[in-house]
């Protein structure tokens, strides 16, 4: 081909390489510039949701807040509005002790009946607080009888304390001064809806006290309700 027509056709190839390359090049270098644009996009995309979100949370979490404080408030106050209810309830008790001698038995008043929930099913503890309310030396001596009213299999119904609890009479027995406290347990049938319980207190005649009885009946569940009031 003689040295000339060799240097142009190698010319024309480096022109034609050099050519192709740029082209290739600006293919390459257009798509990575659209690819990074989408990303871009994309990313600021994301960016603005997070945005958002966090914004969202923070209110959320700002609401929470200020549900959570009125809700502390509100418990605090119905706490404040359980503890006055059940203070004035205890008030009315001891003025209805003063103001009606026939709750009381030649001094001698229940003082309070207390109902107390265990871990088996239908199984509670009582306790009965027996008060002198007059100053007198000699003993007051007797003792409790205790009922349950309801409805058994729903038909209305009575338990004697004798059917659902292992206390005896023994168990039952006061004899005291000032005040004494007689406590026991009780295990109430399956299918047995407790409603009232009913509690005597019997003195019997002897050489130094007449006969006498008083009786207090309760709804089974103000007692159970009072007394959770009174627990720390």
């Amino acid at each position: 081909m003689g040295a000339f027509r060799s240097a142009i056709l190698l010319l024309a190839i480096v022109i034609i390489s050099l050519f192709c390359g740029y082209r290739l090049g600006n293919f390459y270098h257009s798509y990575q510039s659209q690819t990074l644009a989408q990303q871009q996009a994309r990313l600021d995309f994301l960016y603005q949701q997070l945005v958002d979100k966090t914004k969202r949370i923070n209110t959320l979490d700002v609401e929470l807040e200020v549900e959570r404080m009125a809700n502390q408030r509100s418990q605090k106050m119905l706490k404040s509005i359980e503890q006055e209810h059940f203070q004035v309830k205890k008030e009315l008790a001891f003025y209805e002790k003063v103001m009606a001698p026939e709750k009381a038995a030649n001094g001698l008043v229940i003082d309070n009946i207390q109902l107390t929930k265990t871990e088996s099913p239908q199984h509670y503890r009582f306790q009965v607080v027996l008060v002198q309310q007059l100053l007198r030396k000699r003993y007051a001596k007797g003792y409790i009888e205790i009922s349950i009213n309801g409805s058994l299999n729903n038909k209305p119904s009575s338990m004697p304390l004798s059917q659902i609890s292992t206390s005896t009479k023994k168990d039952l027995s006061f004899s005291f001064q000032y005040f004494q406290v007689i406590n026991g347990e009780l295990t109430l049938p399956e299918n047995f809806v407790p409603e009232t319980i009913n509690v005597a207190a019997i003195l019997p005649k002897g050489k130094w006290q007449e006969y006498n009885r008083i009786d207090q009946s309760q709804p089974w569940l103000r007692i159970i309700d009072n007394n959770s009031q009174s627990s720390p």
